[in-house]
């Protein structure tokens, strides 16, 4: 078929803009997904899973130590690992896995549930901003790691090491980085994204880090960040760091892990060791937020896994029973064993799950009933798999140590 001149631009324009506008919904450039809360919005995605799991497309065992997930962004994967003592972070192609470059950040951590990093690069631009576990905040050039700037957030702001490690994934919002480096007066920080300058520090704040990553949610007109911290679920004001909430019945004294949910002008917290879970209300007044509790329930006790929130539904485990809670009233709708204690991410209809115990899972995300849709083993590296799934153009990645695996779940 031959097409006129005029058609023949139109096509390609309409075939250019497709491309482009997958491409931007298949990245995944940060810690939860383009909106940072766990959401993919792709679509075209398999229902049912073989037996065995969907095909997989390559795996490679070169990443060393480490529990962070990975980011995506056009043909490029990032992602952190501990090798030689080191705490590094590696670009690899999303074709094959192949190493592209890698580039020592700082001294790798150790500890009794695994060495290396804990948390996952942030991609901005043609920007990444990655903290190791020791507190080694880099800005790189993502073309071939070259360093823009670099500074220790625990030494800069007298923020203590926490048990099992500084956990946090930075967060980029506007012109600033945003890190819990837990110091006296300094709970919270804002850095300048392009030289790392100091822009505020939470001085209301000193409550040490907790292990979860912040995230930004506007409350009617006023911008805020969130996050749990080693005492309390907190929101600082994102002009000036100024204390809006803290929150502290969420907070348990062991590990507090999950990143906070925001929708609606609300905000959910959870942690495990026997505490639960808290919806605020928030509301807005002159430039002050100020946060209401709506329930508390002990009925979602999330450890490391996360929760999502879909269609007024939000799903994760309690402790190691997955469970489906009302996020407007706090009702229970199901609860199931599942594949296990794990993690879990959400796309076209179906949670994606990883238990700690080496097994990947599909099951419906449907308020009706636990519906299981496949599920398949992954080899045990020594410790748990708490890595968190990722998915992103039509491809499930699964992190387990020094291992990545990319899984091709594409509808047929």
């Amino acid at each position: 078929m031959t097409l006129r001149p005029a058609l023949t631009l139109v096509f390609v324009l309409g075939t250019l803009v497709s491309t482009l506008t997958q491409s931007a919904t298949a990245d995944w450039p940060q810690w939860q997904g383009p909106d940072r809360n766990g959401l993919s919005t792709e679509t075209g995605l398999r229902k049912q899973w073989p037996a065995g799991g969907p095909p997989q497309l390559w795996t490679i065992a070169t990443l060393g130590g480490g529990y962070g997930s990975i980011a995506v962004k056009g043909d490029q994967i990032f992602v952190q690992g501990a090798r030689d003592h080191q705490s590094i972070v590696y670009v690899l192609g999303r074709a094959n896995g192949r190493g592209l470059w890698s580039k020592a950040i700082g001294p790798a951590g150790t500890n009794d549930r695994g060495s290396g990093p804990r948390g996952t690069p942030t991609i901005d631009g043609d920007r990444m901003y990655v903290l190791t576990e020791s507190g080694q905040l880099a800005c790189l050039r993502i073309q071939d790691g070259s360093e823009i700037w670099q500074r220790n957030i625990l030494r800069d702001f007298s923020g203590r090491q926490i048990p099992w490690l500084i956990s946090e994934s930075p967060l980029v919002d506007g012109n600033h980085v945003i890190v819990t480096p837990g110091g006296p007066r300094a709970g919270i920080v804002a850095l300048d994204k392009l030289s790392g300058r100091t822009v505020w520090t939470s001085d209301q704040l000193s409550d040490e880090a907790g292990y979860a990553s912040p995230i930004a949610g506007d409350v009617q007109g006023v911008r805020v960040y969130m996050t749990l911290t080693s005492s309390a679920g907190v929101g600082v004001r994102a002009s000036d760091g100024k204390v809006m909430w803290r929150f502290q019945p969420v907070a348990n004294g062991t590990a507090n892990v999950a990143t906070p949910v925001f929708a609606d002008n609300k905000v959910f917290y959870t942690s495990a060791y026997g505490t639960g879970g808290a919806l605020l209300g928030l509301s807005a007044q002159d430039g002050e937020v100020k946060a209401q509790q709506i329930y508390f329930t002990r009925e979602l006790q999330n450890h490391h896994g996360g929760v999502v929130l879909v269609n007024g539904f939000l799903y994760g485990f309690h402790n190691s029973i997955l469970v489906c809670l009302e996020f407007a009233t706090g009702k229970v709708q199901w609860r199931d064993r599942s594949v296990g204690k794990g993690s879990l991410t959400y796309a076209d209809g179906n949670l994606y799950i990883l238990s700690e115990d080496n097994v990947v899972g599909l099951a419906a995300a449907s308020p009706a009933g636990y519906q299981e849709r496949g599920r398949f083993k992954i080899a045990d590296q020594g410790l748990p798999s708490w890595a968190h799934p990722v998915v992103s153009g039509g491809v499930l990645y699964i992190r387990n140590q020094g291992t990545l695996a990319a899984y091709d779940i594409r509808a047929r």
